[in-house]
């Protein structure tokens, strides 16, 4: 028996491996970098949890989701795999604890988000650290091409770099193979070293079944009354829809309940504990939900809306049959969502001058530029996740090199009398921590540290400040608080001028708004499609199959089906875009509204600005979100 075979026997317990999971771990035990496209469900995490027990030093594990990395962390501990997370959850004791631990090699596998490397406390500590390892998980997040494309991972390739991390493993369910090729690529990962097990689950059986929008309700109790006992997991778009649907479904004598991240966490928690111990059978979610679920035995999985991409369809269903036996997969099809669909993806371009207006921002900032987020996505009005993106163009283009970042504010209090504290230091160490208290702001509880009076008079930089803030809360001396994150960049305005730089990054994302909308045509092309739907999905990402039909879809049983569409819209008219922007022009006339974010508002698309404006709430908001955005813009346009 090999080493691996025996820890896979010792920790896990299982005496032979899933496909793929072998030679996913083989590659990075003979030091190189891997990648792992294995359907949900089929062990992906094994792999790094396996080879981080015969690697020599640290392995670091990005997740995007703290769910994920809450239901990973209670497998290793089940395992016996010494194992830690760091994130926004813990206090910076526990935080401080965990570091003296991953330095003194007690922890094999910490986990964090990519965010977490945009905070220097952390930067500052893993500089310190050898990592051998570096685990991407749902590693789609790094392709722009793929369905949630996430700006922040694609700058885990630098930080590889900037941490001297040899090795990396990429995970993913739902990678098309344009996608494979991108994420592989930014990571140098060759060809043969990337793991794909196949996409074709035989247990699941994928239904397609046409139903008008006002019949969906009865369409669904028919099939969980036949259903019985058995778990299901009826998915939607809206939060709204959730609780709507498991109420009527109570109503119906079902037992079920909604899940969206609305909810307060307990009642998140609460449900999703009822539902894996088959206390509720029935869970209406959002996507909020099924991330890191692992329940073997969901025999029916159902759309009871159109899902926004092939990817997420993909990744929904593959949360059933988890247990190898069959699987009912059912989509309650009808287009009359689409329009919503498409403008959600809509609401992910910033506006023209408001990207034009950034650059300009920044171009005159001279060599360095520092910025807060929200205050940005407030000034330019441009969503937190897009403007995000816009960022990471700018660096792409070497229009900005990001340097470092900060917490603008730290505060404290005194869990031991300051004086008592000082005694515990001679010297010079006492001096400097005198004129840290001394020069600070005092509250009646907190101080809050004046990082420029401290540094005015004091002869040292800011990281001995915060080093020595982060050692007093260690030891229990006082309550460290921070907040308000600075992102400091180096700014090359010789790359281009800023209009010709500002039409560049417009362009792509105009192309990405292109590849959304193609994304959801190829959705509903799949389900009205007239090949075996099974078939189709490998295909589709990119799996290659020596057979026609799997014998048990709906089209192989039944034949292609087309999805329905009741949805009555009367002709839209310039009097009626006039009627529906009445409110909001009598009351914020005076706003100077682009044409854009009348579309926006008529479609009920969310902007900042309308935050701001608490514009939600003024009648007319959505009045026209089952319109298409690019109709409605024509004609806001033309006003």
């Amino acid at each position: 028996m090999s080493t691996i075979q025996q820890s896979l026997r010792d920790y896990f317990g299982y005496d032979t491996f899933r496909p793929g999971q072998e030679q996913a771990v083989n590659i990075l035990l003979e030091g190189r970098s891997a990648a792992a496209i294995f359907p949900t469900g089929s062990g992906k995490s094994l792999i790094y949890q396996l080879a981080a027990l015969h690697l020599p030093h640290l392995t670091l594990v990005v997740s995007p989701l703290l769910a994920l990395i809450s239901d990973q962390l209670e497998a290793m501990e089940r395992y016996g795999i010494p194992a830690a997370r760091i994130d926004s959850t813990l206090d910076h004791r526990e935080t401080v604890k965990i570091r003296e631990k991953v330095v003194k090699g007690e922890i094999k596998v910490l986990m964090v988000s990519v965010e977490r490397f945009k905070n220097e406390n952390f930067r500052n500590f893993l500089s310190g650290v050898s990592v051998s390892l570096l685990v991407v998980d749902e590693a789609h997040c790094i392709s722009e091409w793929g369905h949630n494309f996430r700006p922040d991972y694609l700058k885990l390739p630098h930080y590889r770099k900037e941490f001297r991390i040899p090795q990396v493993l990429l995970l993913t369910a739902t990678a098309t193979p344009q996608v494979i090729e991108d994420m592989c690529g930014r990571f140098e990962i060759h060809r043969k070293d990337v793991v794909i097990t196949g996409f074709y689950r035989p247990n699941l059986h994928l239904d397609v079944a046409p139903v008008a929008q006002a019949d969906k309700g009865e369409k669904l109790v028919e099939i969980l009354e036949k259903a019985g006992s058995e778990s299901a997991i009826v998915y939607v778009t809206l939060q709204k829809t959730a609780e709507d649907v498991a109420a009527f479904l109570r109503s119906r004598g079902i037992t079920a309940a909604a899940y969206h991240a609305g909810m307060n966490k307990a009642d998140r928690e609460l449900i999703q504990n009822a539902f894996m111990f088959g206390q509720i059978p029935v869970i209406v979610a959002t996507i909020a939900f099924g991330m890191g679920i692992d329940k073997p035995d969901i025999r029916y999985l159902i759309h009871y809306d159109l899902p926004k991409s092939l990817e997420s369809y993909s990744q929904e269903i593959g949360r059933a049959g988890r247990d190898g036996h069959p699987s009912q997969c059912i989509l309650l099809g009808n287009t009359n969502a689409v329009n919503i669909l498409e403008n959600f993806v809509y609401g992910d371009t910033p506006e023209r001058p408001a990207v034009r207006a950034l650059i300009a921002e920044i171009a005159s900032a001279g060599k360095r530029w520092e910025m807060s987020i929200l205050k940005l996505s407030n000034t330019f009005n441009i969503r937190q996740l897009p403007l995000k993106t816009l960022l990471v163009y700018l660096e792409m283009e070497d229009f900005l090199r990001p340097l470092y970042s900060y917490y603008a504010s730290y505060r404290f209090r005194f869990l031991t009398d300051s004086g008592q504290i000082l005694e515990k230091f001679d010297g010079e160490r006492r001096e400097f921590l005198k004129a840290v208290f001394d020069l600070s702001k005092k509250a009646r509880l907190w101080v809050t540290v004046d990082f420029e009076a401290i540094l005015a008079q004091y002869p040292a930089d800011r990281s001995r400040v915060v080093a020595a803030l982060d050692y007093l809360s260690s030891q229990g001396y006082i309550e460290l608080e921070v907040s308000d994150l600075i992102e400091v960049y180096e700014v090359n305005s010789e790359v281009a001028a800023p209009d010709a730089l500002a039409t560049l990054i417009y362009s792509r994302f105009e192309a990405r708004e292109g590849v959304e909308m193609q994304r959801l045509k190829n959705t509903v092309a799949f389900f009205e499609g007239d090949r075996c739907l099974s078939k189709a999905l490998s295909e589709y990402f990119g799996e290659t199959t020596d057979w026609e039909s799997c014998g048990h879809c709906s089209v192989c049983l039944d034949g292609s089906r087309k999805l329905v569409n009741d949805l009555h819209l009367e002709p839209l008219t310039p009097g009626i875009v006039k009627d529906k922007l009445q409110e909001l022009l009598v009351s914020h006339g005076d706003a100077g509204f682009s044409p854009q974010s009348l579309a926006r508002f008529l479609c009920g698309i969310y902007t900042p600005l309308f935050g701001k404006l608490r514009l939600s709430s003024v009648p007319g908001f959505g009045a026209l979100e089952n319109y298409r955005y690019d109709e409605v813009l024509r004609l806001c346009t033309s006003l």
